[in-house]
């Protein structure tokens, strides 16, 4: 079992959230004011971690098995993520996709930091 911070499509009524295969919800969560966060494409978000400048991104944590994120959720993830782990605002540690860095530079990001929550900014 691993913790999972999910801030896109894994979330409840995201269209990956059956990935999860009925893995908990343990809580909302906030990351650390670490990261940048993109839309890529208007297709998925993305967080970045970045030295200075970066902010909180809105999520969800789960407990998923360890064969579950090999089977089901990492496969249905996009090139451009990959896993990573993260801060959580209260200084826990997640693991969660992230944008790879050969992505960063990519024409397709579109700067949703000030948003934060991929939801909000989908007009969800």
């Amino acid at each position: 079992m691993v913790l999972m911070f999910l801030n896109g499509g894994g979330m409840r009524g995201g269209p990956l959230h059956a990935q999860l295969q009925g893995a908990p919800l343990l809580c909302t969560a906030r990351s650390a004011p670490k990261y940048r966060y993109f839309s890529v494409g208007d297709r998925f978000p993305a967080m970045y971690q970045v030295a200075s400048g970066g902010a909180s991104v809105a999520g969800e944590v789960y407990d998923l098995p360890l064969d579950v994120l090999r089977d089901h959720l990492v496969p249905a993830e996009p090139p451009e993520l990959e896993l990573g782990l993260i801060e959580l605002e209260d200084g826990g540690a997640c693991l969660a996709t992230v944008l790879r860095e050969s992505a960063v530079d990519s024409p397709e990001l579109i700067d949703i930091t000030a948003v934060g929550d991929w939801r909000v900014y989908r007009g969800d």
